[in-house]
């Protein structure tokens, strides 16, 4: 019999042991290597033939032959070497010997056992003469088994270490690709792939016969199973491996296998522990692995053992340890998944790590309850104990998981929001914990942290999408059809609804199914009702007719059926109102900063819609301005929900939806709507047969189409033809007809929609409607400026899209506006009017103003403001229309000179001449010269005679300075003061002539509709006249004062658009502008933030320069402390450069140097603690101690450094930590120092202060000598009264009561100089009841009397 193989630790260790088993032939190793290195290839081919030979001529177990042993040791460590073909040939006669040997273990179990059975029979016949022969057979079946075993582990040791060679071979190769950067492959490979998942699912396949039989007892040899079960971790190591199949499911068999059928636990625990610690890539294989052993054998001690492992854990390592939480979470969620019930009856072994500091494993034992509570309690058989068992351990997961919701992590949060969302889709949330989990996840929206707001946001979403209730969750509908089955309830029986809803689902009508989700006994029947009446009440035309149908609500059943039904109704109601609560919140997350706030927040409401939520239309048309955003995927949401909601694939109902959303929108949303309309009708998605739809209900061709319906379609049409101005063209005549008809006068509002028609035409159009039906329009026009057929409030905004519409249409728009000047002229004073107003003007009657029609006269003024301010639009216009003409000839000459071959030399040298002289140049000042003299002669004109805007604009002016008819008139003041602002806008010489009379109105008008007008204004003339406007700077500035909220917003508005365009310097009053951040209207404020965080953008962040300013102003402002401090950490927040930070450390402690004020110690100390500080800024502060060492007796200021040392102890190293420390220590130090100094200087000048006024009461004494007590010892020494009283301590028996109560108290004055600890407010008080008059006198009296009894003894 052949020696016996043993496992060696390496391959190369056959050969080390020869000399030691050349005395003894136990065990069998290597006695004649063969170097491969020195053999050809040939000779390498011939070599490996003849041992392929040899093991497929001869038995399985002919390895253990001392030659073929020693070929087939050789050919393996050589094995790199080898040819393809030799490989492949070497490889295959290994593995399919070992295939072939496996079965023949279980003919020798039958041997082993027919020969057992036949030893123990001879046992009983011992006079039988068979006894030999049967033990000669029981020998040569040991040796059998012992030679299978060997060759059994002979082969497994070389066709593993084939594995590892080639792998180890392949693990180079890839390397030098790598570096290489090309796949370089050899001229001659083989596939290995195959191969080695053959290899290793032939080495699984044999530990799954009876390897009892071979090694003689349940558990295999220890060095085999070691062997292969290291060597297979090892593999798991690799995870280019691990992407074949085959080979991960080999090693995964092995692995399971080895541990669970074999026992081979422990050693198994620790190495998947290892591997999951150190690789996250192993995470779901190893976890195939240990399922897989429990699903083969039925045995779950590897899932328990790891579980228990993972549990023993102490928690402090996993927040040491953090890649290794993280696998090993997704290692538990991975179990979970896999083996829901195991885990299950071992979670009580996690749940310690709840309290753990990890927050990645609290996230992963959330991630392990949620696929619990989804898996792990699907079997309904079982007795009824355990059923209660089953749900009361899910319902104790079930709280863990809403408690989680307040884990103090952001991520553990958010984890616990998803696992409730995969819940939901899986339907296992019972409708009894909907409504909590839908209030858990409404209160989420307002957490602090932007990726817990998207999973609740996600997990409303997945609520609504899964919920219980129905397709439509109006809270009418419900509390509508809750009624009726209330009634229906309380006719069945006299018990009334039960009010918890969650009781009733809870009671004993309901079944829990395997998903945790609650079933009704009936509740078929409940869907169906909720699927036959709830979607029949939602609609509108039949909530008037409910009561009608109460006697016929359908019948549900039995008294039980019905509570159960009301339950259910009651528990939708509160999910309605629970989502229909959340609006306010959605609104406020749609202007986060957030993109991910924003997009979930749309598609919520979105949803919020499908299921008609109450409020979810009007919060939908608040995303409307999004659109506008700089982040793309933002505007693209908006625009996707948009086609979502509005655009059907029928063209009247995208119609429809169109005018009714145009209808609703107020400036801002229409402006929106505008660009979003615009786009989508380049891009196709309104079609043309929208378009035609709504021209249909522009035009009334659909039955039952209103006025205000009319004007909406006419919006749209006006919204898509700016960018496709073709849409209008075929319908001028419809315009019109219609838009200035009589249905103008049933919606004022359409004749204005009209003239913005009529400007947005194609300069096409424009020729062809002045061609066929253009006196008509200009008449229609006239008519609605001049006439009065208007309503007041309508006729300002369509004369002024009307004037405009007239500068934009007509040819010469100069000579229309003038007749409409003169006809609004004649209205109010009933003549041509030019020389009367000029002399009521020059000899400063009122009669004027008096005399005629408040509207009238408010009509004119606009009228002739506007046309003025047109006018000057118009001249611009035509400039510009100079300008781009010559530059087109000019383009087109120099093509042409540059095409033309035969230019003659003289035109060249011409055009060479004029270029030099500037004549371009010169042609340039000759328009601008004409465009000003054309402005200017608009108001004042350019000689002594004036026009007739120019006679208004005097008359204006003195209108405006009459402020007794100003407040008589508000109206008339809003009219003046607008088309005042207006002229000054034109002409710079009126508008510095009248700037002091705009700023006193601004100041002092009574309506805030003028000041809000005029805080505009002043933005347009800052932009237009910056050199004038400069001076009153510190004046427009004070609007942020204004006690009207609509002032502040437009003051808010004009300065930040003039400081973040560059035409306002941001001067020393931008601490106006900061206190806005603060103010009590939420729209202003977060107006200024928006200004802030703009401001910020620009350069190199203006703010970082501006805050030592804003500090010292701010300091001396009434200011709450709250508001100062939240307005300081706002602008501080908005410093991100570490240079600017350590550059304002040095600042802020300089600005202690010089400053007494306790108050401003406090403010810039907290500003010092707000900023973000780094290893330098920390140092930069330790080097100013001496700016700021005289403030750190204040106790605030000390709380704010401290505050500051902690910070820096958080990030320091170690050497920067020790200098910390001891900078603590050093304020710490200085700071007691600083107090008890403050409080002896306190309390010396209490106490000189009581010697001051004793000496005040002993001298008048003496000069009247009116008793005969004195203060003048023996001697004729006038003796120290303060020191007589500590002489007189001992006497203190022989005084009187109220000397020596009065004495005491001194005494305790002068204990609380030496005590250093004395409150100094405490001393402050104290003082005044020492310092009585009274007191003062006895204590005088006492103490001079003591003086004299001492002296005479």
């Amino acid at each position: 019999m052949a020696p016996q193989f043993i496992f060696p630790q390496n391959l190369n260790s056959l050969e080390e042991e020869e000399e030691e088993n050349s005395s003894s032939s136990t065990r069998l190793s290597v006695r004649n290597p063969i170097s491969i290195s020195s053999l050809r290839p040939s000779e390498l081919e011939e070599l490996v033939k003849g041992v392929s030979f040899d093991l497929s001529a001869k038995e399985v177990f002919c390895i253990e032959e001392q030659e073929i042993f020693d070929k087939v040791y050789s050919l393996v460590k050589g094995f790199g070497r080898l040819s393809p073909a030799c490989k492949l040939n070497l490889v295959e006669s290994l593995r399919s010997n070992l295939s072939v040997l496996l079965p023949n273990v279980d003919l020798l179990s039958r041997v082993s056992l027919s020969g057992t059975r036949g030893n123990a029979n001879g046992d009983g016949n011992d006079v039988d003469g068979e006894v030999v022969d049967d033990q000669n057979d029981g020998g040569m079946v040991v040796d059998r088994v012992a030679s299978h075993r060997n060759a059994f582990k002979i082969y497994t040791f070389f066709l593993v270490h084939i594995v590892l060679i080639e792998e180890a071979a392949s693990n180079t190769t890839s390397k030098m690709v790598a570096v290489s950067g090309r796949k370089r492959l050899p001229a001659h490979t083989w596939n290995w792939e195959p191969q080695r998942g053959r290899i290793l699912t032939l080495i699984a396949n044999s530990l799954d016969i009876n390897l009892a039989l071979l090694f003689g007892s349940s558990d295999p040899d220890e060095n085999y199973l070691s062997f292969v079960v290291k060597n297979a971790f090892s593999m798991f190591e690799n995870a280019m491996l691990l992407k074949d199949s085959d080979t991960k499911d080999a090693l995964c068999r092995i692995v399971g296998t080895s541990a669970t059928k074999y026992h081979y636990l422990a050693q198994s625990c620790a190495s998947i522990l290892h591997l999951i610690h150190k690789y996250d890539f192993v995470v779901t294989h190893l976890a195939d692995a240990v399922a897989g052993a429990e699903k083969k054998y039925s045995d779950g001690s590897l899932a328990t053992s790891l579980v228990r492992e993972i549990g023993r854990t102490n928690t402090k390592d996993y927040v040491k340890d953090i890649v290794g939480a993280e696998n090993i979470g997704r290692f538990l969620v991975e179990l979970a998944d896999r083996l829901p019930k195991l885990i299950s009856t071992n979670i009580g072994l996690l749940v310690p790590h709840f309290g753990g500091e990890s927050y990645k494993i609290r996230n992963a034992l959330v991630g392990v309850l949620g696929k619990l509570v989804a898996k792990a309690f699907n079997d309904v058989e079982g007795e009824v104990s355990s059923k209660s068992i089953r749900l009361r351990t899910k319902q104790a997961m079930l709280e863990i998981l809403l408690e989680r919701c307040r884990d103090v992590s952001a991520y553990t949060r958010s984890r616990v929001l998803q696992v409730w969302a995969e819940l939901c889709d899986e339907h296992s949330v019972s409708i009894g914990l909907w409504n909590e989990v839908a209030g858990v996840a409404a209160g989420r929206l307002e957490d602090k942290s932007a990726i817990v707001r998207k999973s609740a946001l996600n997990l409303l979403i997945i609520m609504l999408q899964h919920n219980p209730f129905g397709p439509q969750l109006r809270a009418v509908s419900f509390e509508a059809t809750l009624e009726q089955y209330k009634k229906r309830l309380n006719e069945l029986g006299p018990k009334p609804a039960p009010e918890n809803v969650r009781d009733d689902l809870s009671s004993d009508t309901e079944t829990f199914n395997g998903d945790g989700e609650v079933h009704d006994e009936y509740m078929g029947t409940v869907t169906k009702e909720k699927n036959d009446s709830l979607p029949h009440s939602c609609l509108p035309q039949e909530e008037d007719g409910i009561d009608q149908r109460d006697n016929s609500v359908p019948d549900v059943g039995n008294l039980e059926q019905t509570r159960t039904l009301v339950a259910s109704l009651e528990a939708g109601l509160s999910f309605s109102k629970c989502m229909s609560a959340t609006m306010p919140t959605l609104v406020q997350l749609m202007a986060s900063s957030s993109a991910s706030d924003v997009e979930n927040s749309i598609l919520l409401l979105m949803r919020c819609r499908q299921f008609q939520i109450d409020g979810s239309e009007a919060c939908l048309r608040k995303m409307l301005p999004l659109v506008f955003s700089q982040d793309k995927s933002i505007s693209e949401a908006v625009e996707n929900a948009f086609i979502t909601i509005y655009v059907r694939k029928n063209p009247i109902e995208t119609a429809k939806n169109l005018l009714n959303l145009a209808i609703d929108s107020n400036i801002g949303d229409l402006a929106a709507l505008e660009f979003i309309v615009g786009a989508l009708v380049c891009k196709g998605d309104i079609t043309t047969s929208s378009l035609s739809a709504l021209w249909d209900f522009f035009c009334f061709n659909i039955s039952g189409t209103t006025a205000e319906q009319s004007r909406g379609a006419l919006s749209i049409l006006c919204m898509a033809a700016k960018l496709s101005p073709g849409v209008l063209s075929s319908r001028l005549q419809d315009v019109v007809d219609i838009g200035f008809g009589r249905w103008a006068k049933v919606d004022p509002l359409l004749a204005r929609t009209a003239c913005i028609a009529l400007q947005r035409l194609s300069e096409e159009d424009k020729k062809r409607l002045l061609s066929t039906n253009g006196s008509r329009a200009f008449g229609i026009l006239e008519s609605l400026i001049s006439g009065f057929w208007l309503p007041e409030n309508i006729w300002y905004a369509a004369a002024d899209r009307a004037i405009a519409t007239i500068y934009s249409i007509h040819p010469t728009p100069e000579t229309i506006a003038s007749s409409l000047v003169k006809k609004s002229l004649n209205s109010v004073f009933g003549c041509c009017g030019g020389d009367e107003l000029q002399n009521d003007v020059n000899s400063g009657s009122d009669n004027v103003v008096t005399t005629v029609q408040v509207t009238k006269l408010s009509r004119f003024l606009f009228v002739a403001s506007h046309v003025a301010i047109n006018q000057l639009v118009y001249i611009e216009s035509c400039v510009r229309k100079v300008q781009k003409g010559r530059a087109k000839r000019d383009k087109m000459a120099a093509e042409q000179q540059v095409h033309a071959a035969d230019a003659s030399l003289e035109e060249k040298k011409d055009n060479s001449i004029n270029a030099e002289l500037g004549l371009a140049a010169s042609e340039d000042a000759i328009l601008d010269s004409l465009s000003d003299k054309a402005e200017k002669e608009i108001v004042s004109g350019g000689s002594s005679e004036k026009n007739l805007i120019g006679y208004c604009g005097p008359f204006i002016s003195k209108l405006c300075r009459n402020f007794a008819l100003m407040q008589k008139y508000p109206e008339l003041q809003a009219s003046g003061m607008l088309a005042l602002c207006r002229l000054m806008i034109i002409d710079a010489d009126f508008c510095e002539a009248n700037l002091q009379l705009l700023f006193t109105v601004v100041e002092s008008a009574p309506s805030e509709t003028v000041r809000s007008n005029c805080t505009v204004a002043l933005g347009d003339l800052a932009v237009r006249f910056p050199n004038l406007l400069e001076p009153w700077t510190e004046n427009m500035y004070a609007r942020l004062r204004d006690p009207s909220v609509s002032v502040r917003k437009n003051a808010v508005l004009v300065l930040s658009h003039l400081i973040l365009n560059d035409m306002m310097k941001v001067k020393g009053f931008i601490n106006e502008m900061a206190i806005c951040l603060e103010d009590e209207d939420e729209r202003i404020s977060n107006l200024a933030k928006l200004f802030f965080h703009e401001l910020s953008k620009k350069g190199t962040n203006p703010i970082y320069n501006l805050l030592p300013d804003i500090l010292g102003k701010l300091s001396s402002q009434n200011l709450t402390r709250e508001s100062f401090c939240n307005i300081m950490q706002f602008l501080i927040s908005s410093i991100k450069r570490d240079k600017q930070m350590e550059s304002l450390v040095e600042k802020l402690c300089h600005r202690f140097s010089g400053i007494t004020d306790i108050k401003q110690w406090e403010y810039i100390s907290y500003c010092l603690s707000q900023l973000a500080f780094t290893e330098k800024s920390m140092r930069k502060l330790m080097e100013s101690f001496k700016s700021y060492e005289h403030v750190l007796s204040n106790d605030s200021v000390m709380d704010h450094f401290r505050s500051i040392v902690n910070k820096g102890k958080k990030f320091a190293k170690p050497e920067l930590k020790s200098c910390i420390e001891e900078f603590e220590d050093k304020i710490n130090k200085l700071h007691i120092e600083k107090k008890d100094q403050e409080l002896t200087a306190q309390n010396a000048q209490a106490h000189k202060q009581r010697v001051e006024s004793l000496g005040s009461f002993v001298v008048p004494k003496k000069e009247g000598e009116e008793s005969g007590d004195s203060a003048v010892g023996d001697d004729g020494e006038v003796t120290d009264p303060s020191t007589e009283i500590s002489h007189s301590k001992p006497n203190f028996v022989e005084s009187n009561a109220s000397s020596s109560s009065d004495v005491t108290e001194l005494e305790l004055d002068e204990d609380e100089v030496q005590s250093p600890y004395k409150d100094r407010r405490g001393v402050n008080k104290s003082m005044p009841k020492k310092s009585s008059t009274k007191s003062r006198i006895v204590n005088s009296h006492a103490s001079t009397r003591r003086n004299i009894k001492s002296k005479r003894r």
